[in-house]
């Protein structure tokens, strides 16, 4: 405790820890949804851990990358669980993602005051989305080469600037050497410590300066409201569904690693060879499906950055005084289409546009259709609220 006294007199790490961790004020209405955050922060140290362990044996060469992916699984000293543990956990990160973005849809966690903070999210899931294409490269599988040149061939679509920006992102005329470098390189450094873990830090100050939103959407007093301390309330309760989710996540690492991979990319990069189709990661597949739906390439390019951008508007989009779905019957209702439509939209991106669908619909035709639908569903969001009979919340959730 003496030492504990003479660090706090220099460095107030008794005061951060209450305010910040233990002692913050918390809605005690808080459902398992919320979680979801504290999951990703777990999810995000693990893939940190295992990507400096992998980088030790790594080698960012056009000839020897795949060979060294090869040596970590075969003859380095577990590397063959530590790379599943990577590979899966970046599955495991967006999945997190998905959940925690769909959960302040739902509940209008993007609404006043907690606007920066949702902008702050978005950025933190657009560097997450730089992080894992650039780190999708790094196996130098002929699915990792190819779905790079798909991808940085979309740059080239920018007016007057693009050719040369697509040179510049991958370091030559073409996806190769150089452009495994310089993406090993933000993959390692630049994105996970400098950007992401800059980007977390300033979503995590925002959120204790506005506090949690809640399920009924009503702020809570945090002097004389229905609040509890994070501790030790809701850190046994995040303990508890972190050991679940880790469960389920060991599940996938020991018995089914390859569920989320390719099988085509455990053949190395052939410039010379294209795969019958170019399939990007699940997480990927309901923008790439947008991206298809328009025949034209700089259009498809602008209606995929688009469908990301719209959600940055969602604070101006949503002009009902109810954060909640839950007493707003109408949006409840898009909310859950919105969803499906959006698992649609994976199910399109997954499938060759040329396939037919199990509806007998042509996938391409299904792509159109799900894009309208998406871009809709905010089109719709300011009209709503002039219409819907939406509920207010009887109790006042005061003590």
């Amino acid at each position: 405790m003496a030492l504990l006294d003479w660090i706090d007199k220099r460095l107030p790490v008794t005061e951060f820890v209450q305010k910040h961790v233990t002692g913050y004020p918390t809605p005690s209405n808080l459902n398992y949804l919320w979680n979801f955050g504290s999951l990703l922060g777990t999810f995000f140290v693990i893939q940190v851990i295992t990507g400096v362990w992998l980088a030790m044996y790594y080698k960012p060469d056009a000839n020897l990358a795949f060979g060294s992916v090869q040596h970590i699984m075969r003859d380095v000293n577990y590397g063959w669980l530590i790379r599943y543990i990577h590979a899966t956990g970046a599955t495991a990160i967006f999945f997190c993602i998905y959940v925690h973005m769909s959960r302040g849809l739902y509940y209008g966690s993007y609404k006043s005051p907690r606007e920066l903070l949702w902008w702050i999210g978005l950025l933190i899931f657009l560097a997450f989305m730089a992080e894992a294409f650039m780190g999708y490269l790094l196996p130098w599988g002929q699915m990792s080469f190819w779905g790079a040149t798909v991808i940085t061939n979309l740059f080239s679509t920018v007016p007057f600037i693009g050719p040369e920006l697509a040179i510049w992102i991958r370091g030559d005329f073409a996806v190769g050497d150089a452009t495994l470098s310089r993406f090993y390189s933000f993959h390692t450094t630049i994105f996970p410590f400098a950007i992401i873990g800059a980007l977390i830090v300033i979503h995590l100050t925002a959120l204790h300066r506005v506090g949690s939103n809640n399920p009924e959407g009503v702020d809570f007093d945090k002097k004389g409201g229905r609040v509890l301390p994070f501790a030790p309330y809701f850190i046994t309760k995040d303990a508890w569904f972190i050991s679940l989710a880790f469960t389920i996540f060991l599940y996938f690492v020991f018995f089914w690693p390859d569920a989320f991979m390719e099988p085509v990319n455990n053949e190395p990069a052939n410039p010379l060879k294209t795969p019958l189709h170019i399939v990007p990661e699940w997480y990927f597949l309901p923008f790439y499906a947008i991206l298809r739906s328009i025949p034209n390439k700089l259009g498809g390019a602008i209606a995929m950055g688009a469908s990301i951008f719209v959600l940055f508007l969602l604070p101006w989009l949503d002009r009902s005084p109810i954060k909640s779905a839950r007493y707003r019957p109408i949006k409840r209702v898009l909310v859950f289409i919105f969803f499906i439509n959006f698992i649609g939209l994976g199910y399109v991106g997954m499938n060759p546009p040329d396939a037919v669908s199990f509806l007998g619909v042509k996938i391409v035709s299904l792509g159109v259709v799900f894009t309208i639908i998406y871009f809709l569903f905010f089109c719709l969001l300011p009209v709503i609220p002039y219409f819907e009979r939406a509920k207010i919340p009887e109790e006042d959730y005061r003590d």
